[in-house]
């Protein structure tokens, strides 16, 4: 089966997309940095199966970091990917507006990218899918179609370099069969439970509204706040939900009808500054967990201005009038799906979950293994041909995964991760039910008449796959069987 290699998949967007791809039934190869990578990701998965009140599949775990010139450096997993995957969603990036003492945002953003593109190059990658963004348009005004690029823009700041940079680099791979740009606006958390896990954008004037409580009336936070950047209210800031950016993504990456194209994933209805300042002085004086400032001289009031204005400054070419997004290939492929209106109350919304948690990003705890399945399956070591069917076994849940089990005689000779194609027979249960089978409390047959095993085949054979199924949970093989398993 052809997997989507997914970068980025720890962070506000990445998270999401993992999440709405895997339950789009797309198998996904997730890179992850190594060391704390993995485990981040097992904690996201529990958030997830935790807000869907079910198991989930398991992404094949890629490690990899791509400030390395060799971004995966396990020779095992570049040969699984080589074997595997066929598309990239990159969506990895660093949202530095101002460069720091590692080079970053050029680092991951272009550098990264460069890595990245090696690897596709050497893996067989030839399916490209970027989430870029919309302000590679820079300073420009007026209506940015989908189709320009580099026209010659004084650009903002550092950030939108990087990533423009990034954008012709890909575009200017020859190896590639296509290549697909998605451009989002200005994303907030999540409209309905307003779900962040980082702060940029609408977050910073709120951020430091959140600092400041303690020591600036609420009645204080006004307008001339916001005109130290020299805006008087009426200019409009394009603002996205990320629920809905991921959908939108999900859905254009799982049609191939609509790949080759970029797309603006951009608001009809841009937010004027006046009413995210009223939205920022609201969520303070309603969440805010401490006591609020009640009085502030004119002094201390000038004083927190200059502060205000020197942190906001790094942001300045940001927050300013955006353009008009041109929507024009969004619309055509996404009629169904258009951006949500960000109103008065569901910008409340995205405000009140990091005001209320002191902006202290959400950290998931790691789901508890009561049996590792992957461990179990791929415990089975050794060494044998492998001649004939292959079956795929996918575990939902903490400690599962997704496996291909090769035959030879009716016997399990060989497991490597990642499923075959959709036509291959395979074995669908969570890890509860697994545990259950090996540890002797339940049987195939019983699981398959309760619906806890889904077995999916024509129905030849069916004797030897759940002969093999038995092996695999009884952990008993007639011999040790090859694991092709990665590092």
């Amino acid at each position: 089966m052809s997997y989507l290699l997914l970068t980025g998949s720890t962070g506000l967007v990445g998270r999401h997309l993992l999440r709405d791809l895997l339950a789009a039934e797309v198998p996904v190869a997730a890179m992850v940095r190594p060391g704390k990578g993995p485990t981040t990701l097992a904690g996201i998965m529990g958030h997830w199966e935790q807000q869907a009140g079910r198991a989930l599949p398991r992404p094949v775990v890629i490690e990899g970091d791509l400030c390395l010139d060799e971004v995966v450096p396990d020779a095992d997993q570049r040969r699984w990917l080589s074997e595997h995957c066929d598309s990239i969603l990159s969506c990895a990036a660093s949202m530095t507006f101002r460069e720091d003492k590692k080079g970053e945002p050029f680092r991951t953003n272009v550098d990264g990218t460069r890595h990245l593109l090696e690897l596709c190059r050497s893996a067989g990658i030839r399916d490209y899918h970027q989430v870029s963004t919309a302000y590679i348009c820079g300073l420009r005004q007026g209506k940015i179609l989908e189709s320009d690029i580099d026209v010659g823009q004084t650009l903002g700041n550092v950030y939108e370099k990087s990533k423009l940079e990034a954008e012709k680099m890909i575009r200017a791979a020859d190896f590639l069969d296509q290549r697909t740009f998605y451009r989002p606006a200005s994303v907030l958390g999540d409209s309905r439970s307003g779900y962040v896990t980082s702060f940029h954008g609408f977050y910073l004037p709120l951020q430091l509204a959140h600092a400041m409580a303690g020591r600036v009336p609420v009645k204080e936070m006004n307008e001339r706040f916001f005109a130290k950047l020299g805006l008087q209210g009426h200019e409009g800031k394009n603002l996205v939900p990320v629920e809905w950016l991921s959908a939108a993504i999900v859905h254009l990456v799982t049609r191939p009808e609509h790949h080759g194209q970029t797309y603006h994933l951009a608001s009809a209805d841009p937010v004027p500054v006046a009413k995210i300042q009223e939205v920022i002085r609201d969520a303070i004086e309603r969440y805010y967990p401490r006591p609020l400032a009640t009085s502030i001289t004119e002094a201390e009031l000038a004083s927190l201005e200059g502060l205000f204005y020197e942190y906001m400054s790094i942001y300045e070419s940001h927050w300013r009038d955006d353009p008009k997004f041109d929507l024009t290939n969004t619309r055509a492929a996404l009629p169904h799906l258009p951006c949500p209106s960000m109103d008065y109350d569901a910008l409340l919304r995205v405000s009140r979950y990091p005001v209320e948690r002191n902006f202290i990003a959400p950290r998931h705890e790691v789901p508890a293994v009561d049996f590792d399945v992957a461990a179990h399956v791929e415990g089975l070591a050794g060494r044998g041909p492998a001649s004939g069917e292959t079956i795929g076994l996918q575990v939902n849940g903490p400690g599962g995964g997704q496996w291909q089990l090769q035959l030879a005689g009716g016997e399990i000779a060989a497991v490597e991760r990642g499923l075959p194609s959709r036509a291959a027979p395979g074995f669908y249960l969570s890890a509860a039910t697994f545990a259950r089978l090996a540890q002797g409390e339940s049987s195939i047959v019983t699981a398959i008449n309760s619906g806890r095993l889904i077995v999916h085949s024509d129905g030849r054979r069916q004797d030897e796959f759940l002969g093999a199924l038995e092996q695999i949970v009884s952990g008993r093989t007639s011999g040790r069987v090859a694991t092709h398993a990665m590092n």
